[in-house]
């Protein structure tokens, strides 16, 4: 009985992050600037990236392999999001545009 708790956990665990990879691949191809296509692949990637590596910790069944899991998905909600902060300032810094959509530029010289 256990076992079928355990697969239905890593299953839905699996799915979920797989729908936000998917949804952060949908984002990459669809938005319309720069700044927007990182935000989705920071946001909901890393989210995505996280579920995927918890549902391998927890088919593994191994406290060791459940801990660097956990950690790799730690590293990830500390990193990405701060590299894609850095990188939208480079790229704003160098003059690449923000999209038509955009409605307020609180980096813009005055």
């Amino acid at each position: 009985m256990m076992d079928y708790i355990l697969a239905g956990i890593t299953a839905l665990l699996l799915m979920s992050g797989a729908l936000f990879a998917l949804s952060a691949a949908i984002g990459l191809v669809r938005l319309p600037d720069l700044y927007t296509r990182m935000h989705a692949a920071s946001k909901v990637g890393t989210v995505g990236c996280g579920l995927l590596l918890l549902a391998a910790g927890l088919y593994s069944q191994d406290l060791a392999i459940l801990a660097r899991a956990i950690a790799g998905f730690v590293f990830l909600l500390l990193t990405a999001p701060v590299s894609a902060h850095l990188l939208a300032r480079a790229a704003h810094l160098s003059g690449y545009a923000l999209g038509a959509v955009s409605v307020r530029d609180d980096m813009r010289k005055r």
